[in-house]
């Protein structure tokens, strides 16, 4: 075989690792006298690698964080009140193996979407798929596709990912229809999937949230804290923090 139809038929295989470095690889080998195998598993390794770093990568952008975060660049300083062997615990991801929710509760600029966006950044590393929203974004695209009489396809959208991150609830209120359709993906991934949940609400006021409906709001907790780690963050915002110091 020559090398023009070699490289051909890496291409048909979809093997670019292999089709850009084999030359290179193989003098290498002929220098650490390799065996045909040792060489030929050098070449499937990178291959191999190469391939999940694409899939990750892949995930990541599907997820559409706003900005990608990780858990080393959390300030654990700032926050007045935070659990921090309870959030470290939580990047084990175990969560996300039982099919179980974390709900973030703090005021603005605590770090409560840092470490959600950090939590989802970490199941993306480890082959989840994830996608990120905000509470009024997927209310938004919900009615829209109510209108257009396509509701059960874009519902799809967020029941499909092993874990949907729902940031910034309570932030805007949500009236009567918006309730109803975000009651809808709750209830259909209860035991099914994994959600994040940032708010600025405890508990007892997310009536408040879903237009004073206490039977909704009832029934909606009552599915998402079956199965529920609650992480409060207390303090004073870190983005006013900086606005001060510039």
């Amino acid at each position: 075989m020559s090398k023009n139809d070699l490289t051909k038929e890496l291409f048909y295989l979809k093997l670019p690792y292999i089709r850009e470095n084999h030359e290179t690889v193989s003098q290498l080998a002929a220098r650490k006298q390799w065996t045909h195998i040792h060489y030929l598993s050098e070449l499937v390794k990178q291959e191999s690698n190469l391939r999940r770093d694409r899939t990750i990568q892949r995930r990541i952008r599907m997820a559409r964080f706003p900005v990608i975060k990780t858990l080393d660049q959390f300030n654990w300083s700032w926050p007045r009140k935070i659990n921090r062997a309870q959030v470290q615990n939580l990047f084990h991801l175990k969560f996300i193996e039982d099919k179980s929710n974390v709900i973030f509760i703090g005021g603005v600029g605590v770090g409560k979407t840092h470490l959600a966006s950090a939590l989802g950044y970490q199941a993306c590393l480890k082959g989840n798929t994830v996608l990120f929203v905000s509470a009024i974004d997927i209310i938004n695209n919900l009615v829209a596709a109510q209108h257009a009489g396509r509701l059960k396809q874009e519902l799809k959208k967020y029941l499909k990912p092993v874990l949907i991150i729902i940031d910034e609830l309570g932030y805007l209120p949500i009236d009567k229809n918006g309730a109803d359709l975000l009651f809808q993906i709750i209830s259909a991934r209860y035991e099914r999937g994994s959600i994040i949940i940032t708010t600025n609400r405890v508990f007892k006021d997310w009536p408040k949230i879903f237009n004073n409906d206490s039977t909704l709001t009832s029934a909606l907790l009552d599915r998402l804290l079956h199965h529920t780690e609650a992480v409060v963050i207390e303090g004073k915002s870190y983005r006013m923090k900086e606005v001060k110091e510039e």
